[in-house]
This record gives structure tokens, sequence and C-alpha cells, in this order.
């Protein structure tokens, strides 16, 4: 099955590699910018450093690419150079750079703790359970899911298994008009 489709989003998350090595962690932040320069020399465009908007401008300064999580997962998938990219962000962030890149690109979330309380708001357990309560009630196919951008790759593929959508601040009217012109009730 190619990677894209939903089965890879069901996957176990984190995609991610193991946590940054201790000695890396004890650095102070003088020693740290001292390293980056001469690994991004060696490894040049092979390495993609994204930074998030609300990164500070200790790391925003070695960033590739500074933005929004979806346009920043877009760049990662648009920069076929890349073999590593380093999304300095949350893990919603990371798990869409990792849907929409090549199989032969790894995404790297430095920062394994890096969480989003949006994102967490709903946990896809308790998503699950709320659908089977409603289509007890409501026939399932007159039910649109529909997701943030700001969640976990487990509930985008909950709502892609279902027939529904991903929408981001910009396009979420747009989205429910195109849901409603589909099924009577959101979810």
């Amino acid at each position: 099955m190619p990677r894209n489709e939903i089965a890879v989003l069901e996957r176990a998350y984190p995609p991610f590699r193991q946590s940054i090595p201790d000695a890396y962690q004890e650095l102070t932040d003088e020693q740290a910018v001292e390293k980056i320069g001469p690994v991004r020399e060696r490894l040049g465009r092979s390495l993609l450093i994204l930074g998030h908007h609300y990164q500070r401008d200790e790391v925003i300064q070695f960033a590739d690419h500074r933005g929004d999580s979806y346009g920043l997962a877009k760049k990662a998938a648009g920069d076929r150079e890349a073999k590593w990219i380093v999304f300095c962000g949350v893990h919603f962030m990371a798990e869409s750079a990792d849907i929409l890149t090549a199989d032969e690109q790894t995404v790297i979330l430095p920062d394994l703790q890096a969480g989003c309380s949006m994102a967490d708001m709903a946990d896809i357990d308790q998503v699950e359970e709320a659908w089977e309560r409603i289509a007890s009630i409501v026939p399932e196919e007159q039910v649109m899911p529909i997701a943030y951008m700001n969640s976990t790759a487990a509930l985008k593929a909950f709502c892609g298994r279902k027939g529904g959508a991903v929408c981001t601040s910009s396009n979420a009217s747009g989205l429910f008009d195109w849901a409603f012109a589909r099924r009577a009730r959101l979810f």
C-alpha cells in the first residue's frame, strides 16, 4: 500500500527517531549554536530545518522556513533534496510533515515532549466512542467528521475512514459548505 494512504496515518506515532542524546541536551545555547553551523554546512541541502512561528529566536535563526504547521509540512513535501527534515514544532506538526513527505525522507522532532494542548483535546479513543454514540442515534452516513489541522494523525485518519476531511483556519468555511452539501450533520 502506498505510504500516503490512510493506513499510514494509523500506524503508531510518533514516527520519529530516538530522543536527542544526553550529551547534546546538556549543551548550553552557545555551545549548541557553535555545533549547528558546521553540521548544516556538512549536510548541505540534505538537511531542511522548519521552524513554527511560536519557536524561540534561538531556534528560528536556523530555520530554512518559518511559518504555520500546514505551510511548513507542504514546504517539507516540496523539498525533494532534503533527506532529513527537522521540524521545530510539536508532534502533530511533525506527523503532518511525515505524512506528506516521501518514504526516503526522515522527519525528526527534536523535542519528543513537545505537545499541543489543542491537539490533545481530542483523544482518538474518546472520538471513536462519541462517534459510536452518535451513530446509535443518527445514521452514520448523515454525519460528516471534520478534524482541524491541529489534530493527531490518528484523528485525521479517522476522518478519512469515515469520508470526512481536515480543515485549516483559512478553509474551514468552504469545507463546512462542502460537508453540508453531502451530509446533514457535522461531527
